[in-house]
């Protein structure tokens, strides 16, 4: 009878080989089919959405609901004037279906990034559709910046970027336009409150001490919005640190005009605010620091503060109690 290599009475290392190959490949395709299971990328369906930082991370959320799944950069304590992008965070931006970012050089680091990604992939600035005229200018405050970038701190901005994302969506998703157009209604409604509710707190401080002192310049268009004169040691990007002079300067106008509170910001070391308060000290003037403001970056993900709206309601309730 003739002898057959692959039969079970007389194996062959060929057969072996094969059956050992064949195993490799059953296993592989296991594991990958595992990983596909196991890894946190979006359900069937969901739009994969990367943004910056987390006041966008948190309206795109809102208004996404269940049809997205959004990863942010840049986290709690965050300082986005400095940041630079990783190679994860490379990675992110490329897995993404859309990409929120705000614009306006907030991110300056990462400004040819988005160039580059707008080319192959929905790449949005939400400060995109802002009247630019209504934009404070950096010119104006002897800054190298073209225009202001922190547009959340008028909210009517922030909602002109919340409607700048729910077109954005409804457009590269027609299938949920309707889900996409009552959560940003929903969220607009809250936003309006917001508004108003600040404007109201704000009043309650006495005129002569709406005065607002910071690390930074970041409150301009909190300023403007709801009437209180705003003064930032540094300027609007912490990339251009304070001075000796910057320091003297802030220090004689707090001793002149007796502001009793000056605030830190959770994005920005304290040490140049904390000359400011010995120089006063020095000269006679008791300065307290009325407490931590979220500037560029909101709280930790999970608190009250984490939030956009949560966020403002802290700031505010921390000026009016400090400066009443």
């Amino acid at each position: 009878m003739p002898s057959f290599p692959f039969s079970s009475t007389s194996p062959s290392r060929l057969k072996r080989v094969l059956l050992a190959f064949l195993l490799a490949l059953c296993v592989a395709a296991l594991a990958a089919c595992g990983n596909k299971e196991n890894t946190p990328a979006a359900k069937e369906g969901q739009i994969k959405i990367t943004t910056t930082v987390g006041m966008i991370t948190d309206v795109v959320e809102q208004v996404g609901g269940e049809h997205v799944k959004v990863t942010g950069l840049m986290k709690a304590g965050v300082d986005p004037h400095l940041y630079k992008a990783s190679q994860g965070d490379i990675q992110k931006l490329d897995e993404a279906d859309v990409i929120f970012y705000n614009g306006l050089h907030l991110e300056g680091k990462m400004v040819e990034i988005f160039e580059k990604m707008a080319k192959k992939k929905t790449t949005v600035a939400v400060s995109d559709d802002i009247d630019h005229s209504t934009l404070r200018t950096g010119a104006e405050n002897g800054m190298d910046t073209e225009y202001d970038p922190h547009i959340w701190f008028n909210v009517k901005h922030w909602m002109k970027a919340t409607e700048t994302i729910r077109e954005t969506l409804v457009k590269f998703d027609p299938d949920h336009a309707d889900d996409y157009k009552k959560n940003a209604e929903a969220y607009l409604a809250q936003l309006k409150q917001l508004d108003e509710e600040v404007a109201e707190q704000i009043k309650t401080i006495p005129e002569g001490s709406r005065v607002l002192v910071t690390a930074h310049d970041a409150f301009g268009y909190f300023g403007d919005a709801y009437g209180m004169q705003v003064m930032g040691l540094q300027g609007m990007s912490t990339a251009s640190e304070a001075g000796t002079k910057d320091v003297t300067d802030l220090r004689d106008f707090i001793v002149e005009h007796h502001i009793k509170a000056v605030f830190i910001e959770s994005s920005v070391p304290r040490k140049a605010i904390d000359a400011v308060i010995q120089g006063a000290k020095e000269k006679g003037h008791q300065l307290e620091i009325g407490g931590e403001l979220f500037s560029d970056a909101m709280g930790e993900e999970g608190t009250v503060e984490g939030t956009y709206i949560g966020m403002v309601r802290h700031n505010v309730n921390t000026i009016v109690k400090a400066l009443k």
